[in-house]
């Protein structure tokens, strides 16, 4: 009877900690790493199952996030689902305070829209942030920043 229950322990074990059957990611909290974007905050992405509004069953290929800044000071919370396609989960945020212009902490801000294409494997990928106008009056563009997620 003890081999037995030590079995089904190791058996649990070994399922609970396998990776994902497909290039799905682990859900869990991330850290979010962009070192070359002008911001002062930090982010952690909360990454949950997608659900259908209608049967509250989980969405396959598709992961909810949330994005939590540090500090919250002049930025906010977002939650958006994220597909997977063809290996890349795809996210699209509307930021109010996207770029930031002069002072760093204390200068304006405009909106921006800002959309996340990361490989569901090695975690990477890019952002690219577009805006209306740009600072001081400049015309509008788009910048693109490479990230990375470390589960935490």
């Amino acid at each position: 009877m003890k081999s037995l229950v030590i079995a089904a322990v190791a058996v649990a074990a070994t399922v609970a900690l396998a990776p994902p059957a497909s290039a799905e990611m682990y859900l869990g909290n991330y850290e979010l790493i962009m070192p070359d974007r002008r911001d002062f905050h930090t982010w952690v992405w909360s990454v949950t199952p997608c659900v259908a509004q209608d049967t509250a069953a989980n969405i396959p290929n598709c992961v909810h996030v949330f994005t939590l800044p540090r500090p919250i000071a002049k930025a906010v919370q977002s939650k958006a689902d994220a597909p997977l396609v063809n290996g890349q989960y795809t996210l699209t945020i509307d930021d109010p305070f996207g770029l930031r212009c002069g002072d760093i902490y204390y200068g304006p801000t405009i909106p921006t829209h800002d959309v996340y294409t990361w490989d569901a494997n090695t975690l990477s990928g890019s952002m690219v942030s577009s805006f209306d106008a740009g600072c001081d009056g400049a015309p509008g563009g788009a910048f693109t920043y490479p990230f990375h997620l470390s589960r935490m």
